[in-house]
């Protein structure tokens, strides 16, 4: 792979800039002057790079969306075959502690989830992504299911509770540091999960 261009280079230390403020202060006051600091460029340079703010926070998406997809594919790669073994991967991808965990990033996907509301063009990636993690959870849910000879009419609510509680975990721990114990999601929701299956009578 070769080096990447200057201007990737640029690129990307703006998107780092936006991820740095909006981690601490949101959206809203990440300025272009804001951004620009954090990363260590003129505000010229930041619209020679991005024409608006939104472009900034699109590009910030799409980084966030790709650090996750390659997170979740090393997990399940590691989990082996195993069905469950693969679920509870998948899950702990999303919020287990680790080296490979950010919670700047975990922080920033919360304030997307906000300007989702407001912005279309936000709004169609944020959709984006979480349709593919409930489609992923889906096949993950149903795989184990089949395996044990449950029915999957269920696998479809199955999987819209967890993604539920993944976003429901990551607003608190943004928006109220502290308040949830460490390290609590990742089992939790693999009992979550492992309740939901167990509770599927054989066919």
């Amino acid at each position: 792979m070769g080096r990447p261009s200057n201007s990737e280079e640029r690129r990307g230390q703006i998107v780092d800039g936006l991820l740095e403020v909006m981690a601490r202060q949101g959206y809203a006051q990440a300025t272009i002057a804001a951004i620009g600091k954090a990363a260590g460029l003129t505000p010229g340079l930041l619209h020679y790079h991005f024409e608006t703010k939104q472009d900034i926070l699109v590009a910030l998406v799409e980084r966030l969306t790709g650090a996750l997809a390659l997170r979740v594919q090393r997990r399940l790669e590691a989990a082996g075959d195993a069905p469950r073994a693969r679920l509870h991967a998948f899950l702990d991808a999303y919020v287990a502690m680790g080296e490979d965990a950010d919670p700047r990033a975990v922080a920033a996907w919360v304030v997307v989830g906000a300007e989702a509301v407001r912005e279309p063009q936000v709004r169609a990636l944020y959709t984006q992504a979480v349709g593919e993690t409930l489609r992923q959870l889906r096949e993950l849910l149903g795989e184990c299911l089949r395996d044990e000879g449950r029915g999957t009419r269920q696998v479809g609510r199955m999987a819209a509770g967890l993604l539920s509680a993944i976003e429901g975990a990551y607003r608190v721990s943004a928006a109220a540091p502290g308040v949830l114990p460490e390290g609590f999601a990742a089992p939790t929701l693999r009992r979550m999960a492992d309740g939901m299956l167990d509770a599927e009578e054989r066919t």
